[in-house]
């Protein structure tokens, strides 16, 4: 459908003044019933999931990187902690902290760090004037941390991918930059159609992505079985008690497995929040953990797998039909933080806290579907700025994990001040949720300042 346009903050409505709309917000206690649709949750799954969907393809690879300034020693109890380390994160910060909690929040069913501070501007309260404004503020530098994910996301997923072509062919090292390049251009251009083009486009190959990856670790897992011990925590609290100096540094790496969960919420005005949750809890879930566990069992198999453990866990003959498949899941895993991207730029522009913008509505009957051009073609000079200074994943690892991580800190704090705030939880809820889910981000956040002076 042509797009309609429209012109200023919030299409016709300036500052706050979609007050009387917001007044369908909701929190935690909210229920609401809503008919998911199966074409929502595949739609859903084209846009929303391709940054966090392709973590597995660099997560472990960067952990036991041997260039690292603080390497992570092969040997079976690092692969164990690493492992179980990796799995249990996604378990607290993605499906806790932001599917159980977080996504329940919406300011008239957008998500995003910017909703979260529209809802502290206004139920802040007068008395809390000054908590509320360092919040606010917090919550704009989280947003500034988000859009740097989204100029980070497309260049190293797509870099990443691209890359796997050295595992199939030698001597090919030299096309990785200009064709990252090309597909980026390609992958900006498209974005005008809308996110329900491109959902019904991208869904379908995220599917097929989910099922592949998810095979190819059940096979690595019935090679060593031994590897799902992995699962139980005491391996990751072993890990880090047991040898703290290196699990410490490796959280700057195993923050990887987590990008994207800031897109989940972002994202959430497009499709709502029980579509993300069931391709999330049903088949993203289980196939990024599956994937994980075949490459931890790889790599006790074989030390050296480390150089690519996704990509050798492929079968010979399946190498190159994965890294084109890997390729277009990438460009989706950039579509998910450009979607995010013009959500909160258009919430940041309802707020005053950007100029007037073009945005274009690309759906007749969902809102939230938007299309900002300004920031699109903005976007496009930044992550071709960085796939060419970087020229490797690798080299861009570091920077990624520092700005998913801050962006997760601030959103968490956002949400328990809310719920105090607003809905008026009780305090000994907020100090054990908060004292948890924070210690964890500030761990995160704290082995990620480490990297600063490696390109954080």
């Amino acid at each position: 459908m042509p797009a309609r346009i429209s012109r200023g903050p919030a299409a016709g409505l300036s500052g706050e003044g979609r007050r009387v709309k917001a007044e369908s917000v909701t929190g935690p206690a909210a229920g609401g019933r809503e008919t998911v649709r199966a074409a929502v949750v595949v739609g859903a799954l084209g846009i929303v999931f391709g940054d966090i969907g392709t973590s597995p393809i660099y997560t472990l690879q960067t952990v036991f990187n041997p260039a690292d300034p603080h390497p992570v020693p092969v040997s079976t109890g690092n692969v164990y902690g690493v492992v179980s380390l990796i799995f249990w994160s996604v378990m607290i910060i993605v499906t806790l902290t932001y599917v159980a909690l977080v996504m329940r929040v919406n300011n008239d069913g957008e998500g995003g760090i910017m909703a979260l501070i529209a809802m502290l501007r206004r139920w802040g309260g007068a008395g809390k004037s000054r908590a509320t404004g360092m919040l606010a503020l917090a919550g704009v530098f989280g947003a500034a941390l988000f859009f740097g994910d989204s100029m980070i996301t497309p260049a190293i997923s797509v870099l990443s991918a691209v890359e796997g072509i050295k595992i199939v062919q030698s001597g090919l090292d030299d096309l990785v930059v200009p064709a990252t390049a090309v597909i980026i251009v390609v992958l900006f251009a498209f974005q005008r159609r809308g996110t329900a083009a491109v959902g019904r486009l991208f869904g379908p190959v995220m599917i097929a992505w989910f099922l592949a990856i998810g095979a190819c670790g059940v096979a690595g897992i019935a090679r060593n079985p031994e590897i799902l011990r992995a699962l139980s925590p005491t391996y990751a609290v072993g890990f880090l008690t047991g040898r703290f100096e290196v699990a410490f540094f490796s959280l700057a790496a195993i923050v990887l497995a987590v990008t994207g969960a800031e897109a989940l919420y972002a994202d959430m005005g497009h499709f709502g929040r029980r579509a993300i949750t069931r391709g999330w809890l049903l088949l993203v879930l289980p196939a990024c953990v599956l994937s994980y566990l075949g490459q931890g069992a790889l790599i006790l198999r074989d030390p050296h797998a480390v150089d690519s453990p996704f990509f050798l866990l492929t079968p010979g003959w399946g190498r190159l039909p994965m890294v084109l498949l890997a390729t277009a899941a990438t460009v989706i895993a950039a579509q998910a933080v450009i979607t995010g991207a013009y959500s909160v730029a258009s919430q940041a522009a309802q707020l005053g806290y950007l100029p007037r913008l073009r945005i274009a509505h690309t759906s007749a009957s969902t809102i939230g579907q938007i299309y900002v051009p300004w920031i699109n073609w903005l976007l496009m000079v930044s992550v071709l700025t960085l796939v060419f200074a970087f020229r490797s994943s690798a080299a861009l690892a570091y920077a990624f994990g520092m700005a998913v991580i801050a962006t997760i800190t601030i959103t968490t704090l956002l949400f328990f001040y809310l719920a105090r705030v607003r809905w008026h939880t009780p305090l000994w809820q907020i100090g054990l949720g908060a004292g948890i889910l924070l210690a964890i981000d500030l761990l995160f956040l704290a082995a990620n300042l480490t990297k600063l002076a490696h390109g954080a």
